[in-house]
Formats: C-alpha cells, sequence, structure tokens
C-alpha cells in the first residue's frame, strides 16, 4: 500500500482533525493522493481535551506522501460548505473522493459526573439527537449533494459514508442507531441515483480504532483485534483502486474484510479479523 496509487487523485475527508478521519486522510496521503481536510479545530484540543487540528492532520497528510490542505469549517454551516467545495473546484478542477467521517454527539458524554450515552432514551440529553443528525447525518448529506454535481459530469467517484453495525442492532444508545441506519440508507440510495453516471456511494464499517479517545480509555477495551486509524485509509484507497468498484456501490463493506480482499495489512503488519454483525 505504499505505491503511489493515488497520484493525481483529489480527496475531502470530512471531520479529519483527529482520529479516524485523520486516519483516513493519512491513509489516502500515502496512496498519493491531495487531500482537504476540514475541522474546527485549529489550536489546542477539543472540547474533550484531545489533540489535533487540521493543520496537524494536512501536515502528516503531506509527511505520509501525499499533499494535505487544511480547511477550517463547520460542517453545520451549509455556506462554508459550499465555499470548501467552490475553493476545491477552483483549485483542483476534480473531486474523485469524498469521506464523510465528520460526526456529532461523542462529546460531553458525563454530565454532573454521570456517564449518560448508556442511560435509556427517555433520559438521554436532547442536544445530542441534533448532534448526530446536524453534524452528522445531514452534513454527510449536504457534502454529498456538492461532491456529486462534481463526480457526475466527470462520469467516476467514489463517496463514502463511515458508518457502524449500530446500523443493523442496538449498540446501547437509540439515537446512534437511528443515525447510522440513516447513513447506511443514504449510501443505498445515492448509488441507485449515481449508478448510471458511474460514481459509487457505499457505508464503511471500522472494527475498533486506536483513536485519540480510545487510546485515553483504553483500559476499557479489549485492544486485541484494533485497528490503527490509517488502517481505515488504506481501505478506502483501495476502494478507490477497485476495478469492480461499481459492484460495491450501495452495500455496507467492513474494513477488515476489504483489508483482507484487497491483500495488505494495519501500518503495524496486523491483520485485524472482520466481524460480523453476531460478533459486533
Amino acid at each position: 500500500m505504499l505505491s503511489k496509487t493515488l497520484q493525481g487523485q483529489v480527496a475531502l475527508v470530512t471531520g479529519s482533525s483527529r482520529g479516524v478521519g485523520k486516519g483516513i486522510a493519512v491513509g489516502l496521503g500515502e496512496a498519493g493522493a491531495t487531500v482537504y481536510v476540514t475541522g474546527r479545530t485549529t489550536s489546542g484540543t477539543d472540547v474533550d481535551g484531545l489533540p489535533g487540528t487540521v493543520f496537524d492532520t494536512a501536515q502528516a497528510v503531506t509527511n505520509a506522501g501525499g499533499q494535505g490542505i487544511p480547511v477550517a469549517l463547520d460542517h453545520r454551516d451549509d455556506a462554508q460548505v459550499e465555499q470548501l467545495f467552490a475553493k476545491i473546484a477552483s483549485e483542483q478542477s476534480r473531486l474523485d473522493i469524498l469521506v464523510n467521517n465528520v460526526w456529532g454527539g461523542y462529546q460531553r458524554m458525563e454530565h454532573d459526573g454521570t456517564f449518560t450515552w448508556l442511560k435509556p432514551f427517555w433520559e438521554q440529553p436532547h442536544w445530542r439527537w441534533d448532534a448526530m443528525f446536524q453534524a452528522g447525518v445531514r452534513a454527510h448529506f449536504i457534502a454529498s449533494t456538492y461532491a456529486a454535481r462534481m463526480m457526475v459530469p466527470q462520469k467516476r467517484g467514489l463517496i463514502v459514508h463511515i458508518s457502524f453495525w449500530a446500523a443493523q442492532k442496538y449498540m446501547s444508545n437509540v439515537m446512534y442507531g437511528a443515525a447510522k441506519a440513516a447513513d447506511d440508507t443514504m449510501a443505498r440510495d445515492m448509488a441507485h441515483e449515481l449508478k448510471s453516471h458511474n460514481v459509487a456511494a457505499v457505508s464503511l464499517y471500522p472494527g475498533l480504532v486506536r483513536t485519540e479517545g480510545v487510546m485515553k480509555n483504553a483500559q476499557y477495551f479489549d485492544m486485541s483485534n484494533s485497528e490503527s486509524p490509517q488502517f481505515l485509509g488504506r481501505v478506502v484507497a483501495g476502494l478507490a483502486n477497485d476495478p469492480k468498484l461499481m459492484e460495491k456501490s450501495g452495500q455496507v463493506l467492513v474494513a477488515a474484510a476489504l483489508a483482507l480482499e484487497y491483500d495488505f495489512t494495519d501500518i503495524d503488519g496486523t491483520q485485524p479479523r472482520p466481524l460480523t454483525l453476531e460478533q459486533a
């Protein structure tokens, strides 16, 4: 995966100051892509004290072998998103890959010393619904509309929604399941409308990813089958280079299963095991 298979291609990874988004951006940079990285953090840490900025990510993309371009913006603001895509069109005249990773609702999991994520839906803070759907699902839809306007005339492109098994089974939070199910449905239905234009849309499920937040609480997780954030970038690069990509369009795809199909490992040489619905 160290070859420049995406040399000359342009990608956008939303919500990539840290975590999965940063890893995807760096993985695409490793493959030689020009990667626009977006996020709200331009200095210091996020609201939960986790490190990472859009500038850090862009530099990491460049260090990996691509070209990282930071764009500080809030994906809840449609005007800022429109300006982002105008910038990409002006500077690159193309967009090959969009990864919808930006997400809300994970922040402030503790309130008055209580861990609220696992509470029943009637005891959940109402702001969490808005965070997931405004900074998550809706942000994915809006970015996809602008991406499609560039990809359809090109007759090529890939839109990836980062999703998870909560779309298919109960995983401790009603709002989370509803939001991820919405992402999967968007991928399926977008793929239907994009098919004749040779543009693919998929949902991608990571495993347990060693993000800054996960590593901060690593003692609560079984890390034996975990994935580096950059592993997800390698997976997206593999998808973008798949000659049979359109056959996968509209599907829910498991990152670790794609790694086996494309015959590559994580950055530490390990081979994460794909999970099934029953195992997730």
